[in-house]
């Protein structure tokens, strides 16, 4: 019975709970936009941009531990405006990211793959060499690796979007 994957959804599940919650309140509107208060306007990751680049990670969970990622596979749409590298812009107009709706549909369905795959994942494949060669130095092992994904770095990304909530004047999820 695997006990390692099931330590790593632990940390995935307490992101998809908080996430659910952060969303409660957010109207489409209000998605893809910078917060402002008092009038001055915050350049900082908003919710379509959160949510967006936290989709793009779930499909090499699945892929890495074995899985058909197929379904979950970014597409060149989402990797162009979510990538690492893509810059968070305001949308005021609604014609620079997806619809809410598909963004958070693609996120939410990744996260439940990811989290399906680590609970039935064989434990040998958590200590195999980390792929990304990149971020080898920094997390060696595709334990080390996805652990960061479900954990860290969602739990990062849903920390701006708190503070976002704050700024557009919703309070704490």
């Amino acid at each position: 019975m695997p006990s390692i994957g099931p330590m790593i959804a632990a940390s995935a599940k307490l992101s998809l709970g908080y996430s659910e919650r952060l969303l409660k309140d957010i109207t489409p509107h209000q998605f893809a936009r910078f917060a402002t208060v008092g009038g001055q306007q915050i350049e900082s990751n908003h919710p379509a941009f959160i949510f967006g680049h936290l989709s793009l990670y779930a499909c090499r969970i699945v892929e890495q531990l074995g899985g058909d990622a197929s379904s979950i596979k970014p597409t060149a749409e989402f990797e162009n405006v979510f990538s690492q590298k893509a810059k968070c812009v305001d949308d005021p107009n609604g014609s620079i990211y997806p619809a809410m709706e598909q963004i958070t549909e693609r996120y939410f369905t990744g996260l439940n793959r990811s989290i399906a795959t680590l609970e039935t994942a064989d434990d040998a494949l958590f200590s195999l060499e980390n792929p990304s060669e990149p971020m080898r130095g920094k997390f060696p092992t595709i334990g080390a690796m996805h652990a960061f994904y479900v954990g860290g770095h969602t739990m990062m990304h849903l920390g701006q979007l708190s503070a976002w909530r704050r700024c557009m004047g919703l309070g704490a999820a």
